[in-house]
């Protein structure tokens, strides 16, 4: 049985997001608002959880293509291959915001991921999902969840959230109805940004 809590983006509680990281440091599974749509996440260095996870998904751990959800750009050196200016420059302009930018992934990823030659790297605009990153310490991985439903691909509501992974999840924020747009993906490990979907960040930053 998942607990649910509810808490404001405006002005995140510092006592709720204690909450959620300390689930997150137990291996637990989260499902957490962004500036998309709401998340399924698990601490990256936790590889038990990741493994849930791509349980969940249906799909092997090492050929999963999960995000990882970062606080801000400085710690980016840890999951990516150092990166030229014109690319910095990229994510400074987007970041944060409704954007996944595959990156190089370096030598130094957690060994669940040491095969990934690229990573999809986020920093959503989204104070509640931020504070949990930052309190935590370091990255969550991260993947939308998805509804069956073939009008509303992404489910919005957390109480109809919480009824659907109950007990598949440990906790589920309540951080308001999420939005139905997934973020925009963005291949930067090539010479020239590539779009590989376009969801709701715009395009016209590149």
């Amino acid at each position: 049985m998942a607990n649910i809590i509810r808490i404001y983006e405006e002005n995140p509680n510092p006592k709720a997001i204690k909450q959620v990281v300390e689930v997150l440091k137990k291996g637990g599974l989260i499902i957490y608002p962004t500036d998309t749509v709401y998340g399924l996440g698990c601490d990256i260095t936790n590889t038990k959880a990741l493994e849930k996870i791509a349980r969940i998904k249906g799909v092997k751990l090492d050929k999963a293509n999960f995000s990882f959800i970062c606080h801000d750009l400085s710690n980016l050196s840890d999951y990516v291959k150092q990166i030229d200016t014109k690319t910095f420059k990229i994510l400074k302009r987007a970041l944060p915001g409704p954007y996944t930018f595959i990156l190089p992934g370096s030598k130094t990823l957690p060994a669940a991921f040491k095969k990934k030659k690229e990573v999809g790297i986020r920093v959503p605009n989204n104070n509640i999902a931020l504070e949990i990153v930052k309190l935590l310490g370091n990255p969550i991985v991260s993947t939308s969840i998805r509804d069956e439903d073939e009008i509303i691909e992404y489910t919005t509501d957390p109480e109809l959230i919480l009824e659907k992974w109950d007990n598949l999840v440990d906790l589920v924020i309540d951080g308001g109805y999420g939005d139905n747009q997934a973020s925009t993906v963005v291949d930067l490990s090539q010479d020239e940004p590539l779009i590989v979907r376009e969801g709701k960040g715009s395009l016209e930053i590149f």
